[in-house]
């Protein structure tokens, strides 16, 4: 097994290389080049590119998983607050751009790639977990009404992925920010209980860097 120090770099080498190259150009060299291995090195850990790029999906999923335990304790209203703020990021976030760009990419070959395909499934079951738990969090709490916490999750990480999707193919930034405005107006909105108010926020925090989102 990769030790842990490995994997991390081989896993940050990987995420930079999306970043510059995207999914179509990406190549063993080019992540080799961002590590302090050659690409030959590279093979001993991964016997292909496949490889590689399925243990990055599971390395998203587990950095997902660990932002999901550091927010635990927070009231439920802030916890979908930022659950908002790490999809709809701001048109500036060029970093993050980059990379959901490279990760649409990836998820266009779900199709055609089972191993893809079942690890993207594993990021969507965390996503809806992660959000559900929130919206019943909240119910709990007295901050939401009650509803139905799958059916709501499953919109918001629709709305979610649409604005995702036209922003980075249709390059109109707007589709964030309008996105945001409705989830916030017309979805979330409906489900607080009275006298709760949505948090406006902001734009996200330097920690809030996009890799663990599917």
């Amino acid at each position: 097994m990769t030790e842990p120090t490995v994997r991390e770099s081989m896993m940050t080498a990987t995420y930079e290389a999306l970043c510059a190259c995207g999914y179509t150009d990406l190549t063993a060299q080019a992540i080799a080049d961002r590590t302090d291995k050659s690409k030959s090195r590279l093979f001993y850990h991964y016997d292909s590119l496949e490889d590689l790029i399925v243990d990055f999906i599971d390395y998203l999923i587990e950095r997902f998983d660990e932002r999901t335990e550091e927010t635990a304790d927070l009231p439920p209203l802030e916890r979908l607050e930022r659950f908002v703020d790490w999809f709809l990021y701001g048109p500036d976030d060029t970093e993050r751009v980059s990379f959901h760009t490279a990760l649409l990419e990836l998820r266009a070959q779900a199709p055609y790639n089972e191993r893809y395909r079942e690890q993207l499934r594993r990021t969507d079951a965390r996503l809806r977990e992660t959000l559900e738990s929130i919206l019943e969090d909240g119910q709990a709490s007295g901050d939401f009404r009650d509803h139905d916490a799958s059916r709501t999750a499953s919109l918001l990480i629709a709305a979610f992925d649409g604005a995702r999707v036209r922003q980075l193919t249709l390059e109109r930034d707007a589709y964030l920010e309008d996105v945001r405005d409705g989830v916030t107006t017309m979805i979330i909105a409906g489900i607080l209980a009275d006298g709760v108010e949505f948090p406006t926020g902001g734009e996200p925090t330097d920690e809030d860097d996009g890799e663990c989102d599917g």
